[in-house]
């Protein structure tokens, strides 16, 4: 029996060794509004979560999803999580069960020593308001001690079983602060390793299943804009596509197709990392040409010490020159960086392309940006790139002045 793994005994998760596969939790609440805040955070600390609403949920959730943690919502007058208890206690569950509710609820106290007293693993309650990292003192023992392997998953099994899914990372305005955007970024849920990021599943550029990753997150996109649009304003989205996928007239045509025809539609903007770029310029001047006409542009990648390719052209295919975080990140410290990030961005100018930092991480990072003369600016500062439903929460707030 491999060390880390998890073997089923009956309906018990029971784990030998130290921990390696990502923890999945359940967040037991009434209210919609609290489940959806604590799976965030949930997430955030790296487990996979799922949420249930009542008991009979709960029973489901119990057979189905296997979670070592139960994060159970304690209401006012207590009657729920009674019941909630009950189940866990009939269900026999071998996790741990971690009460949140008001700090001077009488009835948390109470949920904690039922549960004790019924033989489940209650952990010390957590009273609102708490801080992330109280949560993760309290959950340590189920966090990862070393980080999971790698997956060995194809994207072409993940397309399959739906796995796939665009995560939102904000663009700002670099003068303004006004998010002004926002990137497309394709995440894989894996239902034993969590949230993977695309390093381990992105294709080969030759691979088959190329096209159809590409043609994902177009569909996805535009799906997603509706329902941003739904549910507060449109959002002007990024996505990242191959060279290689525009290289077919077909696939030109689909894409131009696929966008929205809504009047409220503000234009796409096509990402092409800058190595494919700077090799196919004839041929994207072409793409460019004819997307224009449906509102899409197409902009340069991570660009970083290869931006002199673009000097001495008399124009490029290109609306947004986006440098590397590489060069970014530390700007304002470091010469090297500072001069890289200043021809990227000079080169713009003199294109009338707008200059694209990504990678932005610190207020030292936002001057650096600002006194660059970049246009728009993405990173950790303003956000990490988020679920949609996370992002159309936080899109709310039109300003991101408070959080830089």
């Amino acid at each position: 029996m491999n060390d880390g793994m998890t073997e089923l005994v009956g309906r018990r998760p029971v784990t030998f060794g130290r921990r390696k596969v990502t923890p999945r939790a359940c967040v037991a609440d009434s209210k919609r509004h609290l489940r959806a805040f604590l799976s965030e955070v949930l997430e955030d600390l790296g487990f996979v979560t799922c949420e249930c609403a009542n008991a009979d949920e709960l029973r489901t959730v119990l057979a189905t999803e296997l979670p070592d943690l139960i994060l159970l919502g304690v209401a006012a007058d207590g009657i729920e999580p009674g019941r909630f208890l009950e189940i866990l206690v009939r269900e026999a569950f071998a996790g741990q069960v971690l009460a949140v509710g008001a700090r001077e609820s009488i009835i948390v106290k109470a949920v904690r020593q039922v549960g004790e007293e019924y033989g489940l693993a209650m952990l010390p309650p957590l009273t609102t308001p708490f801080a992330a990292e109280t949560l993760r003192e309290r959950v340590a023992m189920l966090l990862p001690e070393e980080p999971a392997p790698s997956p060995a998953v194809h994207v072409g099994e993940a397309l399959h079983a739906g796995w796939l899914e665009l995560w939102y990372q904000p663009k700002i305005d670099a003068r303004t602060l006004v998010r002004s955007g926002a990137e497309a970024l394709v995440r894989m849920r894996h239902p034993t390793w969590g949230v993977v990021p695309p390093a381990y599943f992105i294709p080969e550029p030759h691979d088959p299943h190329f096209r159809e990753l590409s043609e994902f997150v177009i569909d996805r996109a535009v799906q997603d804009w509706h329902y941003l649009l739904e549910q507060q304003s449109p959002v002007d989205l990024s996505i990242n596509l191959p060279a290689s996928y525009l290289r077919e007239p077909q696939a030109v045509r689909d894409l131009c197709r696929r966008v929205p025809t809504h009047p409220a539609f503000g234009g796409l903007t096509v990402e092409i990392d800058s190595q494919e770029a700077t090799r196919d310029l004839d041929h994207l001047t072409e793409v460019a040409r004819e997307v224009g006409l449906h509102n899409i542009g197409l902009a340069v990648d991570n660009l970083g010490a290869d931006w002199p390719a673009l000097m001495g052209l008399d124009k490029i295919p290109f609306v947004r020159l986006k440098a590397d975080r590489q060069f970014v990140t530390g700007s304002g410290n470091d010469r090297l960086k500072r001069t890289v990030c200043r021809h990227i961005v000079e080169l713009a100018q003199s294109f009338g392309a707008r200059a694209v930092a990504q990678g932005v991480e610190s207020r030292a990072d936002l001057v650096a940006a600002n006194e660059l003369g970049f246009d728009l600016v993405q990173g950790f500062l303003f956000g990490k790139p988020m679920p949609l439903k996370k992002f159309a929460r936080s899109a709310l707030t039109r300003t991101v002045m408070g959080q830089a």
